[in-house]
Order: structure tokens, then sequence, then C-alpha cells
């Protein structure tokens, strides 16, 4: 039968700012239902629920309660999943009066977030995350504390060790953990120095949770990374070499994907989850374009990159949009928004990664944006060098050759990555070497 879950979207009087798309309440729901079903809790019923004034204690009012508790007793709830930030006083005095077991949005990310961690670092970030939240609780609020459980999950029984934990205790635990990190943060500097050595152009994708980033990854680079329709799929950075059709080599980097009115808190413990989008050449921002809160999700996304360092003003031309699950529009909608994106001169581009439908445009828009700082230089090479010459036709786009008796006069458009292994590699076998242009157009 499962653990049987009652999922609650309050409503509440809007705070939506000027310009900032509308959530749908029913889409909001539906979320939540979808993140319960993540760490397979089963959704005995679930319910928008209009709260006009909250409640300080309870957050919804008597009567709200008194009905919900009647249906857990009904329906034998297990546990009641708020999908807002509730304080300690408000989640202990709703456990005591549904009489059953309440969790919120925060704790439900957290327990996914430690079923789906994979490696070292994303289980010691889950770690962080969770004594974070634990810590704040304590501090506002002591009794509490009876309600906290063993290890980081939320879900498992009662725990010895988190009855005794005082702050001090947890204080010094994080301090471990972020020293931890720390080592970790180092080692994948290392990698990016290496990278940066060998070096490949980086293009991140981002996006909300489920906006289909992992299947686009699989559809680009031929892995068969974890990708279902389902939130929070991908919680671990994953990255691969991937050749374009232009000859380009490219690293391919998938990330844990966003979502709305997550705590300042876990967006900074996932901060090194994330360094990678900081680094990367290309940022293409997924969204998942059927869904009905899709200019909602795109708003929460640009948030979060904003908070990483990354305005999409200032990085114009480094910023790709991706229209995804155009599979899932009807066919009119779909054929329309495919010409538009086609002929349109921004960094945007409607595709399927289910489908492959698109893919062939997304490609070369990518190849577009990673040309913008290509040079057009001129080499004399000999033609005894003929490693030398395989390679420019191998990397680059030869525009013009003109070969004597001895050498070949070569002019040729590298992006800076290129041109940079090039001049490691082959300096001491290149006669002369002249910028003709900065930008190969």
């Amino acid at each position: 039968m499962g653990t049987q879950a009652l999922v609650l979207h309050p409503r509440l009087p809007s705070k939506t700012a000027a310009g900032q798309a509308v959530r749908d309440p029913d889409a909001r729901l539906d979320e939540a239902v979808g993140l319960t079903s993540a760490i397979d809790l089963v959704t005995a019923h679930a319910e928008v629920v209009t709260v006009a004034k909250p409640r300080a204690g309870t957050l919804f009012g008597s009567g709200q309660i008194e009905r919900y508790a009647e249906l857990a007793e009904r329906l034998e709830i297990d546990v009641v999943v708020v999908d807002h930030e509730l304080t300690p006083v408000q989640q202990r005095n709703l456990e005591r009066q549904l009489n059953t077991k309440v969790i919120d949005r925060t704790q439900l990310i957290l327990e996914i977030f430690g079923a789906r961690a994979r490696t070292h670092e994303g289980r010691l970030q889950v770690d962080l995350a969770s004594l974070t939240f634990q810590r704040s609780r304590l501090v506002r609020s002591w009794t509490h504390l009876e309600r906290q459980r063993g290890g980081t999950g939320f879900m498992g029984g009662p725990g010895e060790s988190q009855l005794e934990i005082d702050r001090r205790l947890i204080g010094d635990r994080i301090i471990r953990i972020r020293r931890e990190l720390e080592d970790v943060k180092r080692t994948r500097e290392l990698h990016r120095d290496a990278r940066r050595r060998v070096p490949y152009p980086i293009v991140a994708l981002v996006g909300y949770t489920n906006a289909g980033k992992s299947t686009l990854f699989n559809r680009l680079s031929g892995a068969a990374v974890m990708a279902q329709d389902l939130l929070f799929a991908t919680l671990d950075p994953t990255m691969r070499r991937v050749a374009l059709p232009g000859g380009r080599m490219i690293i391919l980097s998938d990330t844990v994907g966003f979502i709305s009115d997550l705590p300042t808190h876990l967006v900074a413990a996932f901060r090194a989850t994330l360094e990678e989008v900081t680094e990367a050449n290309v940022v293409m921002h997924v969204r998942d374009i059927a869904h009905p809160d899709t200019e909602a999700q795109k708003h929460d996304v640009l948030i979060v990159l904003r908070e990483l360092g990354i305005d999409e003003t200032t990085r114009a031309g480094r910023m790709l949009e991706v229209l995804n699950k155009i599979d899932l529009l009807p066919e009119d909608q779909r054929i329309v928004l495919r010409q538009r994106t086609i002929a349109s001169n921004e960094p945007v581009a409607a595709v399927s990664a289910v489908t492959g439908e698109g893919v062939d445009t997304l490609i070369a828009r990518i190849e577009t944006l990673l040309g913008v700082d290509d040079r057009v230089c001129r080499f004399r090479i000999d033609l005894r060098e003929g490693e030398v010459l395989a390679w420019l036709y191998a990397h680059g786009e030869v525009i013009e050759r003109v070969d004597d008796d001895q050498h070949a006069r070569v002019s040729v458009s590298l992006g800076p990555a290129d041109l940079a292994r090039f001049e490691k590699r082959f300096a001491g076998q290149v006669d002369h070497m002249r910028d003709v242009s900065s930008n190969a157009g």
C-alpha cells in the first residue's frame, strides 16, 4: 500500500512582484505531488487550500484543520505534506491537531536530495543543508527537538542522538563538513585547471527541475544519464566530451534542476554543484515550454543564475534559451514556434529532446555562440609538416590556402581554446603566425 500522504498547497494572498508571472495553483499542486512521489510516498489526496488570513500558530484556519484531521484519519494518512515553509511552531501545532506527521516544502526537498545524491560531494551537500536547516529549528524552538529524526532525512524513525544534540554539536558538524567541501572544491578546481590546459569550451545545461535537461544531455552526448519524468532526477553534475558536427570539441555539463521557493541556505549549500555553470562558455537554459507555469519557471531560474553571478543581460551572446518538449504542444503551435525560432536572430531554439526535432538547429546555435570569439590567423607552415596541416583542418575552418614549393600559407578561423592548444603543440613547427581578424563572424 505504501506510505500514504496528504498533500496541501496553501494559496496565500498574492505577493507577486511587478512583471513576475503569476503561478497557477493547480500547477503548483501538481509539482508538490511530483515532489512527494519522488520519495516514494503515495498521494492519497491532494488539494489547493485557500488561506485568506495565514495563522501564526498553524497557518490554516481552525475549520480547515478540523476537516483535514478527519480526512487524515479516514484515509489513514501517514504524513501530511504542506507545500509551503512552516515555522517550527506551526509544524508542531499541526502535528498535534492533525495527529500525524507533518513536513513542509523544505523538508520534502531535503529528503529528495538525501535519497538522490550519489557522489561524495553530493552527500556532503545534503548533510550540510540538512544540518543548517536543523540548526535554524533549534534556534527558533528548542521544544521542536522531539520531532527531529535520526540521520539527515526526515522520514526515518526517531534517533536518540538527535534528541540529545545541541547547537554546539550541530555547529561542529557543520564546520567539519564545510572543511571537507573545501577539499572537494579544491579538487574540482584542479580538474577545471586540467580542462583549461586541454582546453575545451564548456556548455552547461541549466533549467527548472524536470524541464528535460538530462534527456537533452543524452541526445547531444549519446550518454545514458538517468532521465525520467521525475523531479530532481539529476542531483550530481555530469560531464561528457562531445564533438560538434563542425569538428569543435566541447565539454557538455548537466546540472541539478532549480525550483521555486528554495530556501537561501539550500541555494548556498549546492553552490559548489553549480560552479561549472559560472565557468561555462555557453549556458543553455532549458525550458519546458509545454508547462502551464513555464514563464514563472523561467523567472525562478534567472533569479538563481543571478545569485550565482550570471546575469542574462551581462552575458549576452553566451546564453541560449532552449524551448524543450515541443512534442507536447498542439501541432499548429509547434510548427509556428519552430518557424519563429529558426527565423529569429536571437539565441533561442525550439526542440524536442525526446524525438530529436529541432536539435540540428540547436547545435548550429551552439556553434554560432562558440564562434563569437574565433580569430582568423595566418600561418606559414612547411609542407612536410603534414600533422600540423591536418590538425588545422580538423579543428578550425580553413578560409584560404596558398602553396609554394616549400610552404603553405593558411588562413584559418580558430576558437581561443583551439588556438591556445595549437600554439602550445606546434609553435616550434610553424615559421610564422599572425592574427588577421579578432572575429571570424
